[in-house]
């Protein structure tokens, strides 16, 4: 079969999606590959679908269990052989998996990267026709990623060994250029097609919400209340809060489960299966289930703390929408998570397999990724390129206006999220505050002398007697730090490098301080404003408005545009066949495939072949009932 071919047969597509044909191409021609595409972008039918066309047995290195799992099922369900190798299996279940693997039975085999270092399975490996190794998750060899698994840097050792080297592709969703170039340097990829797909996801809504911790708890059941009956992961950042979190959620009438490390692997096993069958619509979780889930029909993802850097979020935040359906993305902020987050950096467990030396500049990079984190948390400008940026991608020129702003119109401060404040005044009261000062504090200080503090720290220094000591008491932290952020972006005042930045004034200060030129910031609309003391003061003399804001997340049903009572329908058969297997649904179809259903309205077989999703080995095994559940609504709305 041709490529094509077996894109429609297995996967029931028509098409590539951009940037598939030209890695399956050159992967065919015997070609090493690097790949960054984005998570829902197609990277497995990258390797899966050259594995199905080339002789022998392809392996796939994959670092979790459960994510071998899915995709292994995934791939039975379309009519591939294929297996996975990992310490999940029995001694017995082991033995069978590398006889049939000898005999030529699978077409993938998935298997950890520490079974590489096992000399039985690499005498076995020795033995086979190996036309292709697969890396997934290949930023795990770079000790700058964020996931760095040891086992992955003795990859390229295990390839060594072969009688004959195989062609190497290296998938992953989420790389920098410096971990890029790891990559290809540990793996020994030979003269790699590279390859970057972009890391827009346009079907996403990336939203930022603050809230104070107490706040959390109502804020998280508005937005599911919004959402009741999807599916979607919430991610806290302890294993304290997952439980927390999760018996709350409960209490509330959710149906939510939960999962982290400190668990049994029973129970883990257990409600992960309760989420990945639907018994279980919210998992609440650590990021030990990040790279561990492969489930399509995910429609939102709640980072209920903010997560450590920008590739953990993007990777986590991608779960959601992998059918290309419409998702949201919602971070819960708090500025005390940057603290929490800190304080988990700096007192990790020491990596035995790095120096010293090693382990102070991998806390430094993190710490870094942490700020930077921090940055998009507080962005008051577009959420969207402010990702794209970070993994060194412009906005595409299609999210631009035509007044020539730069925004998506699909995140929380492109759709109302945003004001606009004249701060002429409080810059040149937070100048005015460093220069008095000598310029030698950070900016929390510099914030506590505005906002009139009594710190010991600060009464200790004597910098109650500045003549700038509470200027700005009526303004709230959040808000003062916000102005500090836009002078600095504005190049108005400068940040050192450090263990202790400082604030510096710069050229540009002299035209707030003396010229008094207009200056204007653009900030969060649901940020604090005024202080407590400010606020209640206010209070006393004005009623207050106490309706609550709604979200301003992207709404839209389940089925999108579709049909609801069809879409509901052929869900309904899909859950019911599901069952009957013991399988998750959307092992059956996706989402997407049952909206491009209820689109095309198919009437026999090969009209249904044309739905997006649906390939032959599916075609046979639920054409007929998927057929019939269409025929009768088309009946019964013809009949009304």
């Amino acid at each position: 079969m041709t490529k094509n071919q077996v894109l429609k047969t297995y996967f029931g597509h028509d098409t590539f999606r951009p940037g598939q044909e030209s890695v399956i191409d050159a992967l065919l021609s015997g070609r090493d590959v690097m790949a960054v595409m984005p998570t829902g972008a197609g990277k497995s039918a990258c390797y899966q679908i050259p594995a199905l066309m080339l002789e022998g047995v392809t392996l796939v290195i994959s670092p979790l269990i459960s994510l071998m799992k899915d995709q292994v099922n995934s791939l039975t369900q379309s009519g591939v052989p294929a297996a996975y190798v990992n310490s999940s299996l029995t001694p017995a279940q082991y033995d069978r998996v590398c006889y049939n693997m000898a005999n030529g039975a699978y077409k993938l085999v998935y298997v950890a990267p520490e079974r590489l270092d096992v000399p039985s399975f690499v005498d076995i490996c020795r033995g086979l026709t190996i036309p292709l190794i697969a890396v997934d998750e290949a930023h795990c060899v770079s000790q700058w990623g964020q996931d760095f698994r040891p086992g992955y840097l003795h990859i390229s050792r295990f390839i060594q060994e072969l009688p004959h080297r195989p062609p190497v592709g290296a998938f992953t969703a989420t790389a920098t250029d410096h971990v890029r170039s790891d990559i290809v340097r540990l793996l020994e990829l030979e003269d790699p097609f590279c390859l970057t797909t972009g890391f827009d996801r346009p079907n996403l809504w990336f939203g930022i919400k603050r809230a104070r911790p107490k706040e959390k708890p109502v804020a998280l059941a508005a937005f599911l209340h919004e959402r009741e009956g999807e599916s979607g992961i919430i991610y806290c950042s302890t294993r304290a809060g997952v439980e927390e979190v999760c018996a709350s959620l409960c209490e509330a009438g959710f149906d939510a489960t939960a999962y982290h490390a400190g668990m049994s692997d029973t129970d883990r096993k257990q409600n992960q299966e309760d989420f990945l069958y639907d018994r279980k619509t919210v998992m609440v979780a650590t990021n030990a289930f990040g790279m561990g889930i492969d489930k399509s029909n995910v429609s939102f993802v709640v980072h209920y703390n903010m997560p450590k850097s920008m590739e953990a979020y993007y990777q986590e935040a991608g779960r959601a929408g992998r059918d290309g359906t419409a998702a949201d993305c919602l971070m819960l902020f708090t500025q005390g998570d940057v603290s929490t987050a800190r304080f988990m950096i700096e007192n990790s467990e020491p990596n035995p397999d790095l120096s010293e030396e090693e382990q102070a500049a991998v806390r430094s990079r993190d710490l870094e990724r942490l700020y930077r984190m921090a940055d998009y948390a507080n962005t008051p400008h577009c959420l969207r390129a402010y990702i794209l940026n970070y993994f060194g991608e412009d906005l595409p020129a299609h999210y631009q206006s035509e007044d020539g702003s730069c925004g998506c119109g699909n995140c929380s401060n492109c759709t109302g999220g945003l004001a606009t404040a004249d701060i002429t005044v409080e810059a040149q009261m937070v100048l005015s505050c460093i220069a008095r000062t000598g310029q030698r504090l950070g900016q929390a200080l510099i914030g506590q002398i505005l906002r009139g503090a009594k710190t010991e720290r600060l009464l200790e220094l004597g910098l109650d007697k500045q003549t700038t000591y509470g200027l700005m008491k009526k303004y709230s932290t959040p808000y003062i730090k916000q102005i500090i952020k836009a002078l600095v972006g504005q190049g108005y005042l400068r940040v050192t490098n450090g263990d202790y930045p400082i604030l510096v004034l710069t050229e540009r200060s002299g035209e707030i301080l003396y010229k008094r030129i207009p200056v204007t910031m653009r900030y969060p609309a649901d940020m604090e404003v005024e202080s407590k003391s400010a606020k209640k003061e206010r209070q006393l003399q004005e009623r207050p408005d106490t309706r609550a804001k709604k979200g301003s997340a992207a709404t839209r049903t389940a089925a999108g545009s579709a049909d609801p009572d069809l879409y509901k329908a052929l869900s309904d058969l899909r859950f019911e066949l599901a069952r009957a297997q013991n399988v998750p649904a959307f092992y059956i179809f996706s989402n997407a495939t049952l909206e491009d259903m209820c689109a095309k309205l198919p009437r026999n077989h090969d009209e249904f072949l044309d739905v997006s999703g649906v390939g032959e080995a599916k075609l046979q095994k639920y054409g007929d009932a998927f057929l019939g559940c269409i025929a009768y609504y088309l009946d019964q709305k013809e009949n009304q």
